[in-house]
């Protein structure tokens, strides 16, 4: 049966499962891929041990081998000496044929047999010309790629503004959309420079985090709700969601915070007009 290893491959980083019935591999080894796209080199990120009938989804492709020294080696000259060559010709054409893009990344498959381009453009652009004449150069198939300034940043940016590697670069494998209500929900400052990642669109641990902050949310009463507690019933003015407390104003009108724990229960529609009508007269009395 084979198993399924997870691999970070090419020059965007994609995480994805493999199927392979090569025993004894192990995270961080280095190995050969076939994808879709062509035989890449990859680094094995976890292993699953899974067989076939795992519900992880059908796999990518597969492991051909683990990386020997001479693999390495063809690698590191394709990284370091192939890539900076292609890419240097590549603007060199570009700007030879006046075309109206922005060069952003060159990959070199392992395969020697694909070369991909990663450009940014703002309309749609004939490469006819360019393309043969890459495809005469480099020996090789090419495939001209358009990604947005969040690709950009998975390419060219390292760490964000938490000090860490970006999330794009390390373990998200979809960069899914991020909504405005998710930074609302958590209660991030809405100062764009603040909550903006590398590529200027909203930070994505603003998504992958919202799960968590709506879960702790749904545990919590809501606002102008009443609650018994055992400081005293109250109404709900704040709630604080990674505290998992509320602020409340009790019928003297004083404030506390209590935690979730010391809230015993919530008040009736009715209770809470009566309290909230008792909360009048006390305050018309003291007048």
């Amino acid at each position: 049966m084979d198993n399924l290893v997870t691999v970070r491959y090419g020059k965007l980083r994609e995480l994805a499962n493999f199927q392979t019935k090569i025993a004894n591999l192990h995270c961080r080894d280095d190995v050969i891929i076939k994808t879709d796209r062509d035989i890449e080199f990859g680094t094995i990120v976890d292993c699953l041990e899974k067989t076939k009938g795992s519900n992880d989804g059908p796999p990518l492709g597969e492991v051909l081998r683990k990386a020997d020294p001479k693999d390495k080696e063809l690698q590191n000259a394709i990284e370091e000496e192939m890539i900076p060559k292609e890419h240097k010709y590549c603007l060199k054409k570009i700007k030879e044929f006046n075309i109206p893009m922005k060069l952003i990344a060159l990959e070199h498959l392992f395969g020697k047999k694909k070369v991909i381009i990663y450009y940014i453009a703002n309309r749609r652009i004939d490469f006819r010309e360019l393309v043969k004449d890459l495809a005469a150069e480099f020996l090789a198939r090419i495939e001209m790629k358009q990604i947005g300034v969040r690709d950009e940043a998975r390419l060219l940016a390292d760490y964000q503004h938490c000090g860490r590697e970006l999330c794009c670069r390390t373990f998200l494998k979809n960069l899914d959309p991020v909504a405005m209500k998710m930074a609302k929900r958590q209660k991030a400052t809405m100062d764009p420079a603040k909550i903006s990642g590398r590529c200027g669109k909203l930070m994505c641990c603003l998504r992958y985090e919202d799960e968590v902050y709506e879960e702790l949310k749904n545990n919590l009463p809501k606002k102008g709700s009443f609650v018994s507690t055992a400081k005293g019933d109250g109404e709900v003015l704040e709630v604080e969601i990674l505290a998992q407390n509320v602020l409340i104003e009790n019928e003297e009108g004083k404030r506390l915070s209590v935690s979730l724990k010391e809230i015993t229960g919530t008040k009736s529609r009715a209770s809470q007009a009566k309290l909230k009508k008792q909360g009048k007269c006390s305050s018309s009395c003291k007048k």
